[in-house]
């Protein structure tokens, strides 16, 4: 499969929800027909160009892939070992979506079936994003004018609306990823300030 571009079909006529669900499969597709070596390759690319984007950060939020995603285990790792504090995503008391610090690549269990692995220690609700000075957040696509689709749990969301507003965004993509079309959004839907792909990060021109 090319991995230069991805189309989508027209989804104008339908309501968001609907439309994601039309778009989400074309950009799974296509990340399946990627390789694990070359996955690898571009895990090597993207950890030089995250540190750089997150330079002067001292608390970082950080996601851990899991299948096919950009992938973010080696990416964690060099972070933390830059001297950086890094928070993963954790679910904590009652299934609630919180936060637990990065303690190490061993550190990190399935605590749920079908969720990435996460931090064994405390979690932190979402609180502790006002402490945070970067995000680096998983996303299918990014549109051209920071429109983000995500895997539809809405976890990201919801944090993004509470980052602080120093805090630097970027969501973490493959090249074909980062689509001129605009994306369907919703009112709970927050456009992305930056997109960092393997060898650079991409402003989006928000409007």
């Amino acid at each position: 499969m090319n991995h230069s571009t991805l189309s989508f079909p027209d989804v104008s006529h339908l309501d968001p929800e609907e439309a994601k669900q039309q778009i989400r499969p074309i950009v799974r597709t296509s990340r399946a027909a990627r390789s694990a070596a070359k996955r690898e390759e571009l895990e090597d690319q993207w950890i030089a160009t995250a540190l750089e984007f997150i330079n002067g950060a001292e608390l970082v939020a950080a996601f851990v892939s899991v299948n096919e995603e950009p992938p973010s285990h080696g990416l964690i790792q060099a972070i933390a070992d830059s001297g950086k504090r890094v928070i993963l995503p954790k679910l904590g008391p009652g299934l609630t979506r919180a936060w637990g610090y990065f303690r190490g690549l061993d550190d990190l269990e399935e605590m749920a079936p079908g969720r990435p692995p996460e931090p064994t220690g405390p979690a932190f609700d979402n609180d502790i994003l006002a402490d945070v000075d970067a995000l680096i957040i998983p996303a299918l696509a990014v549109s051209h004018a920071g429109a983000r689709l995500g895997q539809g749990g809405g976890w990201y969301d919801r944090a993004l609306k509470l980052a602080s507003g120093r805090a630097r965004i970027g969501a973490m993509i493959f090249p074909e990823e980062f689509v001129e079309a605009d994306l369907p959004q919703d009112e709970n839907d927050v456009r992305i300030p930056f997109v960092i792909l393997p060898d650079r990060v991409v402003a989006t021109e928000l409007p």
